[in-house]
């Protein structure tokens, strides 16, 4: 395996984290165990990490029951199909995805255009699975313009995904750093959740957020216009983060002009 999994004992429930190579900035896809089955949130950026990801979940011995992506970015669901189960989904994530043209990567790595075809529809909420409470709930701006949040609050899990990124760089394409500083204080002013799931990076506690605000500040302060002499401040800054690459993706964003 290229990846790397991390398993936590919550009881009635067990989280396994799979997190990406670092040549896919550490993505991750939780796998949720349930008394009867697996969820898993969030697919890969890389099919042929998806396919690990999935090995390991059918290796659980329960069948794997959903997909469901929290977001309308490449690594969250461009290894959808290969979970070969149903896609849930925010009505409004569905529409920005199908809205997204195929690509290819700086890498070189090319981006299928998908309208996630017989997805369902999230609506947020609270849905009992095996027993165990599961409250999903819409976010809009900060890292990507609309975001699904979950959490387990019987275990003290918040599913944060791409709201918080642990040891690896910000993707800033989405240009809105106030945004995702408002959402990191109220994700920070949530109690009993003492299990926070990154979207890259392996599972950790409420103490990132600090880390996140601290980047984002850093990031906000080292901006400027150029986008070759942001990426080398803010990896001079954070030299022990991974993922130096998506800086270079979302700087096609934040400055098309260089692009």
């Amino acid at each position: 395996m290229n990846g790397t999994v991390t398993v936590l004992d919550k009881g009635a429930v067990r989280i396994h984290s799979y997190m990406s190579p670092a040549d896919t900035f550490h993505a991750t896809t939780q796998l949720i165990e349930t008394p009867a089955r697996i969820i898993a949130i969030d697919a890969q950026l890389s099919p042929a990490y998806a396919d690990e990801a999935v090995a390991y979940a059918k290796g659980l011995g329960k069948p794997l029951e959903r997909l469901i992506v929290t977001h309308a970015h490449p690594d969250h669901y461009n290894g959808a199909d290969r979970f070969g189960v149903p896609v849930h989904v925010l009505p409004v994530v569905r529409e920005q995805i199908a809205a997204r043209p195929a690509a290819q990567l700086p890498g070189g790595l090319a981006i299928a255009a998908t309208d996630l075809p017989g997805s369902v529809d999230i609506t947020p909420g609270r849905e009992v699975i095996d027993g165990v409470p599961f409250v999903f709930e819409a976010v809009s701006g900060g890292e990507a313009a609309d975001e699904l949040l979950i959490k387990l609050p019987d275990q003290g899990v918040l599913v944060a995904q791409d709201l918080v990124y642990n040891d690896v760089h910000l993707y800033l394409g989405n240009n809105d750093i106030t945004g995702w500083q408002q959402l990191v204080d109220a994700l920070a002013a949530e109690s009993g959740y003492d299990t926070i799931l990154a979207g890259h990076g392996a599972p950790t506690g409420p103490e990132v957020y600090d880390d996140i605000r601290r980047y984002l500040h850093d990031a906000r302060e080292l901006l400027g216009d150029d986008g070759e002499a942001y990426k080398k401040a803010i990896v001079d800054r954070y030299p022990a983060h991974v993922g130096p690459f998506i800086i270079d993706i979302a700087n096609r964003s934040l400055f098309p002009a260089a692009g």
